[in-house]
């Protein structure tokens, strides 16, 4: 059976005469807009831009993926709108996408987080109408304008993931997108190498978020950050209505347990002082304040309260932010952590206590590699991890890595596992050395290819089942 076709989401006369350019060839109608041939859908138009590749390289593969048209800045074979230059199409693209639409948006930032927490907001926000929302992490000047100019007119709710990696970047964003409603999740030492100050750079390059947040709009703010007074200061500066989340008596959403166990947790709150209990299917202890962010957040957007719980009640972990799962090894089922997807040195503490507080019938074993983007601080932050390993009490330790080295050498030899300089050549040693009834997380920056280990251990359940089929 055919797939149904997608309600247009503009015609190429809008297109024309939201941001200009020629119309060339038939005219069309798009049901999607897309920068990647790999992930095109048919109908969809497809964004030439310039990068480290040029996208006009690749029309032939989108029209052959099925693209109803082209946005190009040189004539191209196939029906094309074409503009003097494609990335400014897709910004103009992205404010007319909102402008049309009369959503109420929220966005969110912040060192850790923040993918996690947008996703989950997203989830909630569908409960209550028709939403919207980044995918992935697409979150920077391509990915803000292109998840705008992807908003159906429709849409009642939208949220939006902005991020950063260097002073200025979020300002522009957060004025792009407008939002009634801003959240940061917390501030840490991510992306220091390009702030010369550390992590007060960080807190100030968050705050930019407050640029673009509508008169009389709710920050919701960490106030168990060590940066929360400063934020809270800039939101008001700003003319934003503050809202907290945190363990202490004057959070607005405030914290008061969170219990861990096999497949997920239970958050235990008080929301503006009414008492709330509800399942999370996290079992990370950062998921605690999360959740409430999730809900203030929810709630600025008009989302209730108990739908927010709903959504969280259901929202699974996102593929390497913390995917639990029992693999059937070779030697013998084993529990494997996935927070490959990235790392800095928040995070890491926050996974490495989760790892701690997890039940395990054999070893606790942390698998690291790099983290990356810390600039002076890489050696110095790499090497202190030895301390919350050991408050963890982490049984193994398997290291991959040039930064990964200060921290294998400040381990004692009875909690070395193996190092190795990169992380394919580590996965044999952890693969091998995985047993029944093990719990072996396995993290670090996406650039220092975590992944990869956390890809062979998966394997080993396959490897079991085709012996065990060949056996039978």
């Amino acid at each position: 059976m055919a797939e149904p076709r997608r309600a247009p989401l503009w015609t190429a006369q809008e297109i024309v005469s939201s941001i200009g350019g020629r119309l060339a060839g038939m005219s069309f109608d798009v049901a999607g807009v897309s920068i990647d041939t790999r992930t095109l859908e048919p109908g969809d138009l497809f964004v030439a831009l310039k990068g480290e590749r040029d996208g006009h390289a690749f029309v032939r593969d989108a029209f052959k993926a099925g693209a109803a048209g082209v946005l190009a800045s040189q004539p191209v074979d196939g029906p094309h709108i074409e503009v003097p230059d494609t990335f400014v199409g897709l910004q103009r693209m992205g404010i007319v996408g909102r402008e049309r639409c009369g959503a109420r948006r929220g966005a969110v930032t912040g060192s850790v987080g923040k993918t996690s927490v947008t996703q989950a907001v997203k989830a909630g926000l569908a409960l209550a109408g028709p939403a919207h929302g980044s995918v992935k992490s697409y979150n920077n000047d391509i990915g803000v304008p292109l998840t705008l100019a992807r908003m159906p007119r429709e849409t009642a709710r939208a949220v939006f993931e902005i991020g950063m990696n260097h002073a200025g970047e979020i300002e522009p964003l957060s004025k792009l997108v407008k939002p009634d409603a801003v959240a940061i999740t917390t501030v840490g030492a991510v992306h220091t190498e390009a702030f010369a100050d550390g992590e007060a750079g960080v807190a100030r390059a968050k705050a930019e978020i407050f640029a673009g947040l509508k008169p009389g709009g709710a920050a919701v703010l960490n106030a168990d950050d060590r940066w929360f007074d400063f934020l809270k200061g800039e939101a008001k500066a700003a003319g934003a209505r503050v809202v907290s989340f945190g363990a202490g008596e004057g959070c607005d959403a405030r914290l008061l347990g969170f219990q861990a166990g096999e497949g997920g947790a239970v958050v235990r709150a008080a929301i503006h002082g009414r008492p709330v209990e509800f399942p999370i299917l996290q079992t990370g202890a950062h998921w605690g304040p999360n959740s409430l962010c999730v809900l203030l957040l929810l709630e600025a957007l008009d989302v209730g309260l108990d739908l927010g719980v709903q959504a969280l009640g259901a929202f699974e972990p996102l593929a390497g932010r913390g995917t639990e799962r029992t693999v059937q090894g070779p030697a013998g089922a084993f529990v494997l952590i996935d927070e490959s997807y990235n790392a800095n040195p928040l995070s890491m503490r926050a996974a490495l206590k989760s790892l701690g507080a997890c039940r395990a019938e054999g070893r606790k074993i942390a698998v690291l590699t790099d983290m990356l983007e810390l600039g002076a601080d890489a050696a110095r932050a790499h090497a202190e991890l030895a301390a919350p390993i050991a408050e963890a009490g982490v049984d193994l330790v398997f290291c991959a890595g040039p930064l990964m080295r200060g921290l294998w050498d400040a381990l004692p030899t009875g909690r070395k596992g193996a190092y190795a300089d990169t992380a394919a050549k580590l996965a044999p040693d952890v693969t091998s050395a995985v047993r029944a009834g093990d719990a072996v997380m396995v993290k670090g920056s996406n650039g220092s290819k975590a992944g990869l280990i956390a890809q062979a251990l998966g394997k080993l359940g396959d490897t079991a089942l085709a012996e065990a089929r060949g056996n039978a």
